[in-house]
């Protein structure tokens, strides 16, 4: 078994435990050609930051990804011989930051601070990935919006009109006020916004497929004047909507305890 390629060079073999000989098979070897024909050393740390910060993380290959991460633990040494030699082993970017520490270590010869570094992106992705959950939840059902309003309409005003914008899948997008309730309590109800156009420019620009209405009432019977306002508010936003192929699921009456969902009384 011979080690890296000759450009690894000595300054390689001092980050190693014996594993290093094993990232490259022998000539005869039935193993794919590496992504990468060479690894010679070219290290610039400062201009791949400026890089990073100025341009952006596209401009980056990925080699030069898992290079900036083996900055963290391997200073002040050339790791773009290491980082392309990882991927011509491992196979990919995605493989060296899913890869056993335990391969990490005896394939790649990798010491324990580098192995941690390499163990960031891949957990930073699972936590990304369950904020999404959390902050994007599914509202297919009455159970799950009960959930979510448990903590959502702490405080909320008699009077708002808001609009919880949604996706193809039902995952909340956004969870806005289309009417303020300050200015319905100060008269100034005529002088607001069409709720319909709010909504629907609001809608396109979050790329909502569907939306659900809801007015905070106070508690209490619910008077039929505003069961009928209700009604045509939704009929009017349903218009707005149809030629943008946008869905109103439902309009919601939440005063206190009492909900009352339009569409199950036939007005949606």
């Amino acid at each position: 078994m011979r080690g890296f390629a000759e450009a690894g060079g000595a300054w390689l073999a001092g980050l190693t435990r014996g594993g290093v000989e094993r990232l490259t098979e022998d000539a005869g070897s039935n193993q794919p050609a590496p992504v990468f024909a060479s690894t010679g050393p070219h290290g610039h740390r400062r201009r791949m930051r400026e890089r990073l910060l100025g341009v952006g993380p596209g401009s980056l290959a990925d080699y030069e990804i898992l290079e900036m991460l083996l900055f963290l633990g391997i200073p002040r040494r050339d790791t773009k011989p290491l980082a392309k030699a990882l991927i011509n082993c491992f196979g990919s970017l995605a493989s060296v930051l899913s890869a056993p520490a335990d391969a990490l270590a005896q394939e790649g010869g990798l010491a324990p601070d580098c192995i941690a570094v390499l163990r960031l992106p891949e957990l930073a992705a699972v936590r990304l990935s369950g904020a999404e959950v959390r902050d994007r939840p599914v509202l297919n059902n009455w159970e799950r919006l009960h959930l979510y309003f448990d903590t959502a309409l702490t405080g909320a005003i008699a009077g708002q009109l808001r609009a919880l914008f949604l996706d193809n899948r039902n995952r909340l997008l956004a969870d806005e006020v289309l009417e303020d309730a300050s200015a319905m309590i100060a008269g100034l109800e005529a002088e607001a916004p069409d709720p319909s156009r709010q909504a629907m420019r609001r809608a396109l620009d979050l790329h909502a497929t569907a939306l659900i209405l809801v007015r905070i009432l106070q508690p209490g019977p619910l008077a039929k004047p505003t069961l009928a306002r209700e009604a045509g508010l939704a009929a009017r936003i349903t218009r707005a909507a149809s030629p943008l192929a946008i869905v109103l699921h439902d309009h919601l009456l939440v005063g206190g305890e009492n909900w009352i969902s339009l569409k199950q009384k036939g007005l949606v």
